[in-house]
């Protein structure tokens, strides 16, 4: 699998089997992904993994906390604007179809939204964090970071779900792996084997035409 075919064949997936996934697997992608850019050679990123029996034992923690808190940071702007609310909102309306939870069912897509704070399902996981004191600049080298582990998970035959859910949940999360108040999170990263018969893994999420924006200067 060639870089392209992996940028392709990435998605993120809501439905995982149970399969394990070894830590020394995990260990490899971690290595591969530290050399993602980045700026001056900062190298911001802190990872924070839960597998095995550590991911028992978070599960049932957080069972044990708040389900929702005042959000870390906010992962959309207020008043969003188009075409980027557009495209927000038929994602979710594909995702919505594809479970078959229409519009009226609040419960129903409360309990699928519920679901990102099991993993969905999946058997390993990270949380990356930063230390407060990072600007801008070092968040992009943590979202190249991400996207390079996402890649090379393809390539090697595992499916992950980058999660900004998790800000909403991070006092639970960050007393449970034990950071520093100095630390931020970010994300979440689920990592298994996507099941194939679940619908919701079939959606590919739309892409904005290029000419809407890139501009040859």
């Amino acid at each position: 699998m060639n870089v392209a075919e992996a940028v392709i064949a990435r998605r993120s997936i809501r439905a995982f089997l149970p399969t394990p996934v070894p830590d020394d697997t995990i260990r490899q992608l971690l290595e591969g992904a530290s050399r993602a850019p980045s700026g001056g050679n900062v190298q911001p990123w802190r990872v924070w993994v839960i597998n095995g029996a550590s991911m028992g034992r978070f599960l049932d923690f957080l069972d044990t906390q708040p389900p929702v808190e005042e959000a870390e940071y906010e992962v959309y702007p207020a008043g969003l604007w188009d075409p980027h609310r557009t495209a927000r909102f038929e994602l979710g309306e594909q995702m919505y179809s594809l479970l078959g939870i229409p519009r009226e069912d609040k419960a129903g897509r409360l309990q699928q939204f519920a679901r990102n704070g099991r993993f969905f399902d999946a058997p390993a996981a990270f949380f990356i964090t930063l230390d407060r004191r990072f600007n801008q600049p070092q968040w992009s080298d943590l979202g190249m970071f991400l996207q390079t582990f996402m890649l090379l998970a393809t390539e090697a035959g595992l499916d992950t779900c980058p999660q900004e859910y998790w800000s909403s949940r991070h006092r639970a999360v960050m007393e449970f792996i034990g950071a520093p108040e100095s630390e931020m999170l970010f994300c979440g990263m689920a990592i298994g084997h996507g099941d194939p018969d679940a619908p919701v893994n079939s959606l590919v999420s739309e892409r904005l035409p290029l000419d809407s924006w890139a501009t040859w200067v």
